[in-house]
C-alpha cells in the first residue's frame, strides 16, 4: 500500500465513522453520552466530521484531489437542500417512510 492508498482508506474509515455516529444518535439520541465518553452523540458526530475533513485536506494537499474548497457554494447548497426536500415530500411520504 502506498501513501495515497493509506490516506484514501483512512478517509473512507472516517466517513464510515461519521455514519456510525449518526446511526448511534438516531438510536439513542443526540444528547446521549455513552458510558466512558465525555461528549454527547452530537458532539461526537462533529468530531468525526472534523477527522474526515482533515483526511480530505491531506488528500488535496498531496495532489490526489483537485484544489477546490470543501465548503460548497450557495448554488450547490441550495440545490442539495432542494433535492432532499423534494425527495422527502414525494417518494418518502408516498412510501410511508416519513412521518408528518
Amino acid at each position: 500500500m502506498n501513501r495515497k492508498e493509506h490516506l484514501m482508506i483512512t478517509a473512507a474509515e472516517e466517513a464510515m465513522e461519521v455514519g456510525h455516529r449518526i446511526s448511534k444518535a438516531l438510536r439513542f439520541g443526540l444528547t446521549e453520552v455513552q458510558p466512558g465518553q465525555p461528549l454527547t452523540n452530537a458532539e461526537r458526530i462533529i468530531d468525526e466530521f472534523h477527522d474526515l475533513f482533515v483526511m480530505m485536506e491531506m488528500l488535496r494537499e498531496e495532489g490526489h484531489l483537485p484544489y477546490t474548497s470543501f465548503v460548497p457554494g450557495i448554488e450547490k447548497t441550495d440545490a442539495k437542500r432542494e433535492k432532499v426536500n423534494r425527495l422527502m415530500d414525494t417518494i418518502s411520504r408516498r412510501e410511508g417512510t416519513l412521518d408528518d
